[in-house]
Protein backbone atom coordinates (compact mmCIF):
# COMPACT_ATOMS: atom_id res chain seq x y z
CA UNK A 1 0.00 0.00 0.00
CA UNK A 2 1.45 3.35 -1.02
CA UNK A 3 -0.76 5.47 1.26
CA UNK A 4 -0.75 3.39 4.45
CA UNK A 5 2.29 2.12 6.32
CA UNK A 6 2.30 -0.87 8.67
CA UNK A 7 4.79 -1.62 11.45
CA UNK A 8 4.82 -4.52 13.88
CA UNK A 9 6.32 -4.21 17.37
CA UNK A 10 5.78 -7.31 19.45
CA UNK A 11 2.06 -7.90 19.87
CA UNK A 12 1.12 -4.43 18.56
CA UNK A 13 0.64 -3.38 14.93
CA UNK A 14 0.70 0.31 14.00
CA UNK A 15 -1.03 1.33 10.77
CA UNK A 16 -0.36 4.91 9.66
CA UNK A 17 -2.33 6.74 7.00
CA UNK A 18 0.37 8.67 5.16
CA UNK A 19 -0.69 9.81 1.70
CA UNK A 20 2.38 11.06 -0.17
CA UNK A 21 0.22 13.26 -2.39
CA UNK A 22 -1.89 14.85 0.36
CA UNK A 23 -0.60 16.67 3.43
CA UNK A 24 -4.01 16.18 5.07
CA UNK A 25 -4.44 12.51 4.02
CA UNK A 26 -7.47 13.32 1.88
CA UNK A 27 -9.31 10.25 0.58
CA UNK A 28 -8.91 9.77 -3.15
CA UNK A 29 -9.33 6.60 -5.19
CA UNK A 30 -5.92 5.25 -4.15
CA UNK A 31 -6.38 5.77 -0.41
CA UNK A 32 -9.92 4.38 -0.66
CA UNK A 33 -8.49 1.22 -2.24
CA UNK A 34 -5.75 1.01 0.40
CA UNK A 35 -8.21 1.35 3.27
CA UNK A 36 -10.14 -1.57 1.82
CA UNK A 37 -6.90 -3.54 1.57
CA UNK A 38 -5.89 -2.59 5.12
CA UNK A 39 -9.02 -3.90 6.83
CA UNK A 40 -9.24 -6.91 4.51
CA UNK A 41 -5.72 -7.80 5.70
CA UNK A 42 -6.19 -6.97 9.39
CA UNK A 43 -9.29 -9.14 9.72
CA UNK A 44 -7.03 -12.11 8.94
CA UNK A 45 -4.46 -11.11 11.60
CA UNK A 46 -3.65 -13.98 13.98
CA UNK A 47 -0.59 -12.81 15.93
CA UNK A 48 -1.19 -9.21 17.03
CA UNK A 49 -3.13 -8.48 20.21
CA UNK A 50 -3.76 -4.79 19.53
CA UNK A 51 -3.65 -2.37 16.59
CA UNK A 52 -2.95 1.37 16.62
CA UNK A 53 -4.47 3.28 13.70
CA UNK A 54 -3.21 6.83 13.18
CA UNK A 55 -2.35 9.44 10.59
CA UNK A 56 0.91 11.10 9.64
CA UNK A 57 1.31 14.85 9.75
CA UNK A 58 -1.44 17.29 10.68
CA UNK A 59 -4.50 15.11 10.02
CA UNK A 60 -5.83 11.62 10.57
CA UNK A 61 -7.77 12.05 7.33
CA UNK A 62 -9.31 15.25 6.04
CA UNK A 63 -12.14 13.48 4.20
CA UNK A 64 -12.84 13.09 0.51
CA UNK A 65 -10.56 14.70 -2.06
CA UNK A 66 -12.76 17.26 -3.82
CA UNK A 67 -10.75 16.80 -7.03
CA UNK A 68 -11.85 13.15 -7.07
CA UNK A 69 -15.58 13.80 -6.64
CA UNK A 70 -16.43 14.85 -10.24
CA UNK A 71 -15.18 11.46 -11.48
CA UNK A 72 -17.75 9.73 -9.28
CA UNK A 73 -20.68 11.05 -11.27
CA UNK A 74 -20.15 8.17 -13.69
CA UNK A 75 -22.63 5.40 -12.69
CA UNK A 76 -20.08 2.59 -13.06
CA UNK A 77 -17.61 4.36 -10.78
CA UNK A 78 -20.36 5.18 -8.26
CA UNK A 79 -21.32 1.50 -8.14
CA UNK A 80 -17.71 0.45 -7.57
CA UNK A 81 -17.34 3.11 -4.87
CA UNK A 82 -20.47 1.92 -3.07
CA UNK A 83 -19.26 -1.68 -3.01
CA UNK A 84 -15.78 -0.77 -1.80
CA UNK A 85 -17.12 1.64 0.84
CA UNK A 86 -19.30 -1.13 2.23
CA UNK A 87 -16.34 -3.51 2.27
CA UNK A 88 -14.21 -0.98 4.21
CA UNK A 89 -16.77 -0.50 6.97
CA UNK A 90 -17.85 -4.12 7.35
CA UNK A 91 -14.28 -5.44 7.17
CA UNK A 92 -13.24 -2.96 9.86
CA UNK A 93 -15.93 -4.33 12.15
CA UNK A 94 -14.75 -7.86 11.37
CA UNK A 95 -11.20 -7.11 12.55
CA UNK A 96 -11.20 -9.14 15.75
CA UNK A 97 -8.01 -7.58 17.15
CA UNK A 98 -8.92 -4.39 19.09
CA UNK A 99 -8.09 -1.12 17.29
CA UNK A 100 -6.90 1.96 19.17
CA UNK A 101 -7.43 5.09 17.09
CA UNK A 102 -4.70 7.69 17.67
CA UNK A 103 -6.36 10.87 16.39
CA UNK A 104 -3.40 13.13 15.72
CA UNK A 105 -5.59 15.65 13.91
CA UNK A 106 -8.97 16.07 12.23
CA UNK A 107 -10.93 12.99 11.19
CA UNK A 108 -13.38 14.03 8.50
CA UNK A 109 -16.02 12.19 6.45
CA UNK A 110 -14.94 8.59 5.92
CA UNK A 111 -12.07 9.30 8.32
CA UNK A 112 -14.61 10.21 10.99
CA UNK A 113 -16.56 6.98 10.48
CA UNK A 114 -13.40 4.88 10.62
CA UNK A 115 -12.30 6.62 13.82
CA UNK A 116 -15.69 6.19 15.50
CA UNK A 117 -15.81 2.50 14.56
CA UNK A 118 -12.54 1.81 16.38
CA UNK A 119 -12.50 0.32 19.89
CA UNK A 120 -10.61 3.01 21.81
CA UNK A 121 -10.05 6.62 20.71
CA UNK A 122 -7.16 8.78 21.92
CA UNK A 123 -7.48 12.38 20.68
CA UNK A 124 -5.10 15.28 20.43
CA UNK A 125 -6.58 18.27 22.24
CA UNK A 126 -6.59 20.09 18.89
CA UNK A 127 -8.30 17.26 16.98
CA UNK A 128 -11.94 17.07 15.96
CA UNK A 129 -14.28 14.52 14.41
CA UNK A 130 -16.38 15.98 11.60
CA UNK A 131 -18.85 14.60 9.05
CA UNK A 132 -19.38 17.26 6.34
CA UNK A 133 -21.25 15.12 3.79
CA UNK A 134 -24.30 17.40 3.81
CA UNK A 135 -22.10 20.48 3.37
CA UNK A 136 -20.92 19.07 0.03
CA UNK A 137 -24.42 18.11 -1.07
CA UNK A 138 -24.22 14.42 -0.11
CA UNK A 139 -26.20 12.23 2.26
CA UNK A 140 -24.14 11.14 5.29
CA UNK A 141 -22.95 7.75 4.08
CA UNK A 142 -19.76 5.85 4.97
CA UNK A 143 -21.43 4.49 8.11
CA UNK A 144 -21.91 7.94 9.64
CA UNK A 145 -25.71 7.67 9.69
CA UNK A 146 -25.33 4.54 11.84
CA UNK A 147 -22.44 5.18 14.23
CA UNK A 148 -23.11 8.82 15.19
CA UNK A 149 -26.66 8.10 16.51
CA UNK A 150 -25.39 4.99 18.28
CA UNK A 151 -22.75 6.99 20.17
CA UNK A 152 -24.46 10.36 20.64
CA UNK A 153 -28.18 9.65 20.32
CA UNK A 154 -30.40 10.65 17.36
CA UNK A 155 -30.86 14.34 18.16
CA UNK A 156 -27.20 15.15 18.70
CA UNK A 157 -26.24 12.99 15.74
CA UNK A 158 -28.60 14.81 13.40
CA UNK A 159 -27.17 18.16 14.51
CA UNK A 160 -23.61 17.05 13.81
CA UNK A 161 -24.50 15.33 10.52
CA UNK A 162 -26.87 17.93 9.06
CA UNK A 163 -24.76 20.95 10.04
CA UNK A 164 -21.28 19.45 10.05
CA UNK A 165 -20.67 20.67 13.60
CA UNK A 166 -17.32 19.31 14.83
CA UNK A 167 -17.14 16.94 17.77
CA UNK A 168 -14.24 18.50 19.65
CA UNK A 169 -11.78 16.57 21.79
CA UNK A 170 -13.23 18.01 24.99
CA UNK A 171 -16.79 17.07 24.02
CA UNK A 172 -15.67 13.64 22.85
CA UNK A 173 -14.06 13.00 26.25
CA UNK A 174 -17.11 14.33 28.12
CA UNK A 175 -19.42 12.03 26.15
CA UNK A 176 -17.19 8.99 26.58
CA UNK A 177 -16.34 8.84 22.87
CA UNK A 178 -12.66 9.60 23.51
CA UNK A 179 -10.93 7.51 26.17
CA UNK A 180 -8.22 10.14 26.67
CA UNK A 181 -7.27 13.58 25.37
CA UNK A 182 -3.66 14.73 25.32
CA UNK A 183 -1.27 17.06 23.53
CA UNK A 184 -0.81 16.34 19.84
CA UNK A 185 2.82 15.30 20.27
CA UNK A 186 1.80 12.74 22.92
CA UNK A 187 -0.95 10.99 20.96
CA UNK A 188 1.25 8.20 19.61
CA UNK A 189 2.72 7.39 23.01
CA UNK A 190 -0.63 7.51 24.83
CA UNK A 191 -2.35 5.38 22.19
CA UNK A 192 0.55 2.93 22.40
CA UNK A 193 0.03 2.67 26.16
CA UNK A 194 -3.65 1.85 25.63
CA UNK A 195 -2.69 -0.75 23.03
CA UNK A 196 -0.20 -2.34 25.44
CA UNK A 197 -2.83 -2.47 28.18
CA UNK A 198 -5.18 -4.29 25.82
CA UNK A 199 -2.41 -6.56 24.54
CA UNK A 200 -1.66 -7.66 28.11
CA UNK A 201 -5.21 -8.97 28.59
CA UNK A 202 -6.33 -12.50 27.70
CA UNK A 203 -6.51 -12.35 23.88
CA UNK A 204 -9.41 -14.79 23.39
CA UNK A 205 -11.50 -12.99 26.00
CA UNK A 206 -10.71 -9.55 24.62
CA UNK A 207 -11.46 -10.49 21.03
CA UNK A 208 -14.61 -12.39 21.95
CA UNK A 209 -15.88 -9.38 23.89
CA UNK A 210 -15.20 -7.11 20.92
CA UNK A 211 -17.04 -9.49 18.59
CA UNK A 212 -20.05 -9.57 20.91
CA UNK A 213 -20.26 -5.79 21.33
CA UNK A 214 -19.78 -5.17 17.61
CA UNK A 215 -22.93 -7.16 16.91
CA UNK A 216 -24.85 -4.13 18.17
CA UNK A 217 -22.91 -1.85 15.83
CA UNK A 218 -23.63 -4.21 12.94
CA UNK A 219 -27.33 -4.10 13.73
CA UNK A 220 -27.23 -0.32 13.43
CA UNK A 221 -25.42 -0.64 10.10
CA UNK A 222 -28.00 -3.15 8.86
CA UNK A 223 -30.67 -0.56 9.59
CA UNK A 224 -29.13 2.42 7.86
CA UNK A 225 -25.93 1.73 5.92
CA UNK A 226 -27.39 0.55 2.60
CA UNK A 227 -30.15 3.19 2.74
CA UNK A 228 -27.77 6.07 3.45
CA UNK A 229 -25.26 4.88 0.86
CA UNK A 230 -27.91 4.47 -1.84
CA UNK A 231 -29.22 7.97 -1.13
CA UNK A 232 -25.68 9.30 -1.16
CA UNK A 233 -25.02 7.79 -4.59
CA UNK A 234 -27.97 9.65 -6.10
CA UNK A 235 -26.63 12.90 -4.67
CA UNK A 236 -23.37 12.54 -6.60
CA UNK A 237 -25.39 13.34 -9.75
CA UNK A 238 -27.24 16.29 -8.18
CA UNK A 239 -26.82 19.94 -9.09
CA UNK A 240 -26.31 20.76 -5.41
CA UNK A 241 -23.28 18.49 -5.16
CA UNK A 242 -21.78 19.98 -8.32
CA UNK A 243 -22.39 23.43 -6.85
CA UNK A 244 -20.64 22.44 -3.61
CA UNK A 245 -17.58 21.22 -5.51
CA UNK A 246 -17.49 24.37 -7.67
CA UNK A 247 -17.87 26.60 -4.63
CA UNK A 248 -15.03 24.82 -2.85
CA UNK A 249 -12.72 25.27 -5.84
CA UNK A 250 -13.76 28.90 -6.25
CA UNK A 251 -13.48 29.56 -2.48
CA UNK A 252 -17.03 30.90 -2.08
CA UNK A 253 -20.14 29.82 -0.15
CA UNK A 254 -22.34 27.37 -2.10
CA UNK A 255 -25.88 28.28 -3.11
CA UNK A 256 -28.10 25.18 -3.02
CA UNK A 257 -31.24 24.79 -5.11
CA UNK A 258 -32.56 21.44 -3.88
CA UNK A 259 -32.03 19.58 -7.14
Amino acid sequence: MRTIGIERNGHVITATIDHPDSAMNAVDEELHHDLAELFRTLKQESEARAIVLTGAGRAFSAGGDMAWFPQLRDPARMHALRREAKQIIWDQLDVEVPIVCALNGPAVGLGASIALLCDVIVMADSAAIIDPHVQVGLVAGDGGAAIWPLLLGPLAAKRHLMLGDPLTADDAARLGVAAQVCAADEVGEVAGNWAERIANQAPLAVQGTKIAVNQQVKQALLTSFDVSTALEMTCFASADHAEAVDAFIEKRPPVFAGR
